[in-house]
């Protein structure tokens, strides 16, 4: 709860902070990886660095969290806490690296703003970033205590031991655990993170969803090659693609993700595009193979049949499911109908001609727009916002569900 002192100083400095947030992650964290270089070794996604995207989710969370504390005093914004604390334990973030944050955030604010920020300013932002530290790192404690975890003890090597190509794009990988620690089931959506050597020593972290349901002894992740501008941008994933074979080891963290199957027993529904559809894979094969019967609708957009990734898997299982619908949406159709188990749409995906389940639960992932287009179909047909969840890959500068 945010103090009755900081409470209006927060009002009257929200504006302006919001203004120049952006800026002032910039050097938050220029400044702190001159400090700390270890912290690009393994901690932080340098590719998302490069890109721009980490200080737009920092903006976005630091003042989403300021702001819900104005707006809802005595609470928390319990869905956004979830997604950074999840994607925090994925990583193996301890409580020690907190103090680090702080210190060269709280000179970053004074260096962007001068001398606005007085001796009471800055103890009441000091407040707000102590009030999202500490919450964190409790929420991170309990998941690694779910997982009988640590941050020491979040990663384990496992073996490669199918690599199948999906796609020129897209591989997925088996592995098999590679040491005798117990294994502990994934939740249905979740992820895991990867940590790869790269070629200048350091090492990578880059999280990929669970695309098949864990049977104790495997995991199933998938990879698409990811094209850009920038070096790092892709680096991991076009190292995985080209050089990862069979026998070799990769070290992954203990599954980790906030946006899980419900299993209330209500109809699901998925959305999505592109790579978007390996969390929807996996919930797809724990629904396959539990057997349910409930209602189902998978709706997917993509450029071409070709490029679904892991599409024989994904008509498998909707085939194994007595009450299971599939729609593929392409930009590029087929000039022949050939896929008896599904419908298929040419262009963009449109909800319009789609039979949805009464009471029905949406997952949603894929490009943002794509997000926010069939969010805002499901709104105006009068589905409630606290049924549609959604996964970002990468830094989540959304923010549609704060609470």
């Amino acid at each position: 709860m945010l103090s009755e002192t900081s409470r209006p100083i927060i009002e009257a400095t929200l504006p302006v902070v919001g203004e120049h947030i952006v800026e002032i992650a910039r050097r938050f964290y220029g400044h702190m990886f001159a400090a700390r270089p270890e912290l690009l070794d393994g901690v932080f996604n340098r590719g998302n660095q490069a890109a721009g995207e980490q200080p737009v989710a920092l903006a976005g969370s630091v003042a989403a969290y300021a702001t819900y504390l104005l707006e809802h005093p005595g609470s928390s914004p319990e869905a956004m806490m979830a997604r950074i604390a999840h994607k925090h334990a994925s990583l193996g973030i301890r409580p020690d690296q907190y103090p680090i944050v702080h210190e060269h955030l709280m000179w970053a604010i004074g260096d962007v703003l001068g001398d606005a920020v007085t001796a009471e300013v800055a103890a009441a932002w000091d407040e707000v970033y102590w009030l999202m530290a500490n919450a964190l790192i409790n929420i991170e404690r309990g998941l690694y205590s779910a997982r009988g975890a640590s941050p020491e003890t979040v990663w384990r090597p496992w073996t490669v031991q199918r690599r199948i190509e999906e796609s020129a794009e897209v591989v997925t990988f088996v592995l098999r655990r590679a040491d005798h620690r117990l294994v502990r089931a994934s939740l249905p959506g979740q992820y895991v993170s990867a940590q790869v050597a790269m070629p200048d020593g350091t090492h990578q972290p880059r999280q990929y969803s669970l695309t098949a349901a864990d049977d104790g002894e495997h995991r199933q992740i998938t990879v698409k090659r990811v094209h850009g501008q920038d070096a790092p941008d892709g680096e991991v994933s076009n190292l995985l693609c080209d050089d990862l074979v069979e026998g070799q080891e990769l070290t992954l963290s203990s599954p980790y993700g906030a946006i899980v199957l419900d299993d209330g027993g209500r109809p699901v529904v998925f959305a999505s595009a592109g790579v978007g559809i390996t969390p929807m894979a996996g919930m797809l094969s724990h629904l396959a193979r539990a057997g349910s019967t409930l209602p189902f609708v998978m709706l997917h957009a993509d450029s071409t049949p070709a490029s679904v990734p892991l599409r024989w898997q994904i008509e498998h299982d909707v085939q194994v499911l007595p009450s299971a619908q599939l729609h593929y949406w392409y930009e590029e159709p087929p000039a022949e109908a050939s896929d008896p188990a599904a419908r298929v749409h040419p262009g963009y995906l449109d909800l319009a001609h789609v039979d949805l389940p009464e009471d029905a639960l949406y997952y949603l992932c894929g490009p943002m727009p794509f997000m926010q287009h069939v969010r805002e179909q499901l709104l105006a047909r009068g589905v409630a916002p606290a049924d549609i969840q959604y996964e970002v890959f990468g830094p989540d500068i959304w923010q549609a569900d704060v609470a």
